[in-house]
């Protein structure tokens, strides 16, 4: 007997809303928190790690990941890959791909499932950063719903709101002139919402040389921690 109501996921409610996209945005704001800054001439993601257990290679749950040698993402909910598409479109161009390219890709892919029957809207939203071949660097937030945008600073998950207000309050030129500037910014932002310090954030830094290779870096928890000795001193140094 046929049911009487409509199963469908992908029909509007009376006030607009597709609740399957409402849920997938639930989704992430209880994901890892997840910052993401660009510098002059450098990209720093920040990612609020989970403990990991005595037994457990923290190795098997990175939270950043490296897309190609020029693009990394960080995530905030369900994990997806999206390296397949850096790798198609270099295969098809004989070009590395650009952040637009990608950061397009991935949320065109997000939004179909928003509309497919039989399919879901994947639960995660992506901090995606790097340089473009031109040298540029380029900083991007993918959401459920396939919504793409280009921002200089910006955090997702669940202590978003948190982070968003810190780094609007201060993200100037001077604190960004740099590598050096641009890491201790992603980290004071972090500081807040991260209650065990240097153990519990993951950090990836990427530059170019001078040869215009990138160079993507994770820091180490050591690194990390003397960041954080350098921010606790910032005020003694002042007063």
């Amino acid at each position: 007997m046929a049911s009487s109501y409509d199963r469908a996921i992908t029909i509007f409610s009376p006030d607009g809303r597709l609740f399957q996209v409402d849920y997938a945005q639930e989704a992430v704001k209880k994901g890892s928190t997840a910052v993401g800054v660009k510098g002059k001439d450098c990209i720093v993601i920040g990612v609020e790690k989970k403990s990991v257990p005595v037994l457990q290679d923290d190795r098997t749950i990175r939270k950043i990941h490296k897309l190609d040698d020029h693009v990394m993402a960080a995530f905030a909910g369900l994990e997806c890959r999206r390296s397949v598409s850096c790798e198609n479109y270099k295969l098809t161009l004989e070009d590395p791909v650009t952040l637009e390219h990608i950061s397009r890709s991935i949320a065109d892919l997000k939004h179909e499932y928003t509309q497919t029957t039989g399919r879901r809207p994947f639960g995660v939203s992506m901090i995606i950063g790097g340089f473009d071949p031109d040298g540029t660097p380029h900083l991007f937030i993918s959401e459920p719903s396939g919504v793409y945008y280009e921002l200089l600073a910006g955090s997702i998950g669940k202590n978003e709101k948190v982070v968003k207000e810190y780094l609007e309050n201060n993200y100037k030129d001077e604190t960004v002139a740099n590598e050096d500037l641009s890491l201790k910014l992603v980290i004071k932002a972090l500081v807040p919402v991260v209650q065990t310090g240097a153990r519990n954030m993951e950090i990836a830094i990427m530059t170019r040389d001078n040869d215009g290779n990138c160079i993507q870096r994770l820091l180490t928890t050591e690194e990390i921690t003397a960041v954080l000795r350098q921010i606790e001193a910032e005020p003694m140094e002042t007063a």
